[in-house]
């Protein structure tokens, strides 16, 4: 048997091999980010195997990430139409004399007619700005600041090098996933209003296949010659401004479809030149817009012949520019030893902080992209967001408008943490597993890195803070409410952001561009728009909910954060099911949205009374709820499940009982009492049943159903899984805080004094029958004091 002898490599076989090499790379990070844990593992040691639902969420997220594009890209293109073309119609006047853009007028107008030249320019300019993110955006990743570059093994390959060159320029024009993104939407919105139709998506596919190449081109001319140039520390900064410089950018393109941006941006997009129209971008632009074929033909043969122009240059100077070979002997980098420095006021402030913190510090001043990029990105990514949208043109309105202040500095803070907080697992890289063999919990770790972040972060609110109250002029308490809301926050977020990173972090992925799963980097982001809400409100109680809501999100994910830390570096082993406060947080949202959906449908199809419709409705929801948590702990043999009665003693519960009711009651009368001789109990009366009936299918939802529901939840789940995390007092008084806010705003202070007398039952009792008994007797005793009074 003879050996079968080697296939030549030709040309068009080298090209394709380097494409296929990128384009699989690119696949099994898709794959292993969106179905990688879809796949068996095999149990070890009777530990069940990790599962997880990360591709649903992602592949939502992508579903929801390109409809936000293509609504964007319409946006932009409407918004443009009518501030740039002065004949649209579609800047109407409503009956209030305030006027506004109609852009259902400006698509008509778009439809009926080629684009006007004024538009065209707005348009090339547009594309041009997404033809440089194109750039910016793959030569700005993680790939150029790599002391290790592919070129210098693929140059062992037996082709010649002007082929390795062509291969470069195919296998990065199909892997420019963000150019694919940022072209491929307003593409495909200019060719449909251009009346292309449903040929839309294959035009804008067929601009792409002649854009992405030459932008292959300009990030391959500056990634080669920038190699041979300068050393990997100058290639760590030049990748750290070049993320910073492709921000304002997005910002830019993005303040085009908001109808209030500020005016120099349509200025700009008004001033572009008209030569640029027979640049690619602008030619892509005249193809889609011929009104004839010779016309179009014409538009797309000078586009093909610039970009073969185009290409052919670029490779001869990449041949120039390697013409000495792939490695710049000049640009390897050398340790040189410093001679050890007196200690400075840096210095010693620095060894106040422990060793963990210190070697934090050390970490981000020796990395300088990741100093910049913790830094300074936050600051331009917001003030950028803020100026292009035009919601600030001075620093003087920060003194004005306080919740413009508060937003931007809690947005700073939030942005800080994601690119600081979120990674501090996935910074530690290869060497993770360093971390369990010091003498100290990896969780007390990742606590002082929280710490340290969350200080940090401070800084920068901080400075916001001064900045309004230097131009405010007259003080306001609202403005003690917005401080406080931003400077909880902080540390709340921080929490948070440590506790994604570490379900974030994927320590065994070989690519470092593939640890961080960005699934949960948009979920942190989502989480953080939610706590913004609150700053908006004008409602305290909103407010007040809202903090709560997201404090007691941040243990439930510290909780399952620590949980998992011992099986991080295990990739087939998870940790054992337990109750957590996850659990309870899950279960009381399926709750209180269930009980609504029941008892709609109940009043709408059943046409049943409001009373007895929500009774029911809330009666079913808990039973169903407290059906399903039972079925998935026993599929899951989840330990620490809640019990009503078994294990407790009966006389012991009865008599805790009866001591925290008395408690609960008479904060409860007394609370009642106090209302009774303010403004409130006037309408507070109005909202009591008068009928007979109404009332005894109120009793029966505030002492059966109520009790029964709320406490399975709020104690039993809920204050259970705080207790593993926390001492007894702060789990009592954060699950009251959370039974508290669930309530109206006027009975907050009771009801949370209730938590805390039925969390303290259940602490001494131990069944879920004392804290019942507790809640069924204080709602009884509140209600008849309301009916009798």
């Amino acid at each position: 048997m003879t050996q079968q002898a080697a296939q030549p490599v030709t040309q068009a076989r080298a090209i394709w091999l380097m494409t296929k090499m990128r384009l699989t790379r690119q696949r099994n990070m898709l794959a292993n980010n969106l179905f990688g844990k879809f796949r068996k593992k095999k149990a070890r040691d009777g530990i069940a195997g990790k599962k997880s639902s990360l591709w649903v969420l992602t592949a939502l997220l992508v579903l929801v990430m390109s409809f936000s594009f293509t609504g964007l890209s319409r946006n932009v293109l409407l918004n443009m139409n009518c501030h740039l073309v002065a004949s649209s119609h579609c800047n109407v006047v409503d009956k209030d004399h305030v006027p506004f853009q109609n852009v259902e007028l400006a698509a008509a107008e778009l439809r009926k007619a080629p684009f006007q030249p004024e538009l065209l320019r707005g348009l090339t300019m547009v594309l041009t700005l997404l033809f440089g993110l194109a750039v910016l955006l793959p030569l700005g990743s993680k790939e150029l600041a790599q002391p290790d570059w592919d070129l210098e093994w693929l140059v062992t390959m037996p082709v010649e090098r002007p082929t390795l060159l062509w291969g470069r320029l195919l296998e990065r024009s199909a892997a420019n996933f963000s150019g694919v993104f940022a072209l491929m939407p307003p593409l495909g919105m200019i060719a449909w209003y251009s009346g292309l139709g449903w040929f839309a998506p294959l035009a804008a596919l067929a601009a792409l296949l002649v854009l992405l190449p030459l932008a292959a081109l300009l990030h391959t001319l500056a990634d080669t010659g920038l190699r041979m140039w300068l050393p990997a520390s100058q290639l760590r900064n030049l990748q750290a401004v070049t993320g910073l410089f492709s921000m304002p950018l997005i910002y830019f393109v993005m303040a085009l479809g908001m109808p209030n941006a500020s005016g120099f941006v349509m200025d700009w997009a008004r001033a572009f030149p008209a030569w640029t129209g027979w640049t690619p971008p602008g030619l892509v632009l005249q193809a889609m817009q011929a009104s004839s074929l010779a016309q179009a033909g014409q538009a797309i043969a000078l586009l093909l012949a610039q970009t073969a122009v185009l290409l052919w240059a670029g490779v001869a100077l990449m041949r120039h520019q390697l013409r000495n070979g792939v490695v710049n002997a000049g640009s390897r980098e050398s340790v040189r030893r410093k001679p050890q420095a007196a200690p400075t006021a840096g210095r010693r402030l620095s060894e106040a902080f422990t060793p963990i913190k210190r070697r934090e510090l050390r970490l981000l001043s020796r990395d300088r992209n990741f100093l910049v990029q913790t830094l300074l990105l936050p600051v331009i990514i917001v003030v950028s967001q803020l100026v292009f949208n035009g919601k600030l043109n001075s620093f003087a309105e920060l003194g004005v408008n306080h919740v413009t202040a508060a937003t931007i500095a809690f947005g700073i803070g939030v942005y800080m943490l994601m690119l600081s907080a979120f990674q501090t697992l996935n910074n530690e890289g290869q060497v993770l597993w360093l971390l369990y063999t010091v003498p100290r919990s990896i969780e007390s770790v990742l606590k002082e890195k929280a710490q340290l972040w969350g200080m940090l972060t401070l800084i920068y609110p901080l400075i916001i803070v001064g900045i309004s109250a230097w131009y405010t002029t007259h003080f306001e308490w609202s403005m003690l409410a917005l401080l406080l809301i931003v400077f909880a926050g902080i540390p709340i977020y921080s929490l948070i952001a440590v506790s994604l990173g570490v379900f974030a972090c994927d320590p065994l992925a070989v690519d470092a561009r593939a640890r961080v799963r960005p699934t949960y980097i948009y979920l942190y982001m989502l989480l953080a728009s939610f706590y913004t809400w609150s700053i908006y409100s004008d409602v305290w109680s909103q407010k007040l909910v809202v903090m709560v809501l997201v404090a007691s999100l941040a243990l439930a994910l510290w909780q399952k954060a620590r949980d998992a830390l011992p099986y991080l570096l295990d990739p087939a082993a998870a940790p054992p099911p337990r109750v957590s406060t996850s659990d309870g947080l899950i279960a009381a949202t399926a709750f209180f949205i269930m009980q609504g959906l029941i008892a709609l449908f109940m009043m709408r199809a059943m046409e049943m009374p409001a009373q007895p419709a929500v009774t029911i409705g809330f009666a079913a929801a808990g039973l169903l709820v407290y059906v399903l948590i039972r079925f998935i702990y026993w599929r899951s043999k989840t330990a620490g499940v809640p019990a009503i009665l078994r294990g407790g003693d009966m006389k012991l519960t009865m008599g805790y009982g009866a001591m925290a009711a008395f408690i609960a009651s008479a904060v409860g009368l007394a609370y009642l009492t106090g209302l009774q001789h303010s403004a409130l109990w006037a309408d507070i009366a109005k909202q009591s049943p008068a009928s007979a009936v109404s009332r005894g299918w109120l009793l029966a939802l505030a002492v059966l159903a109520a009790p029964l529901c709320e406490e399975f939840i709020f104690r039993g789940l809920i204050y259970g899984g705080l207790r593993r995390s926390m001492s007894a007092m702060p789990a009592m008084a954060m699950s009251a805080a959370i039974f508290a806010v669930v309530h109206p705003p006027m009975s907050m202070l009771p009801v949370f004094v209730l938590g805390l007398c039925t969390a303290w039952t259940y602490e001494r009792s131990k069944t879920l029958l004392g804290p019942m008994l507790v809640h069924a007797v204080y709602n009884a005793v509140v209600l008849c004091w309301q009916f009798w009074m």
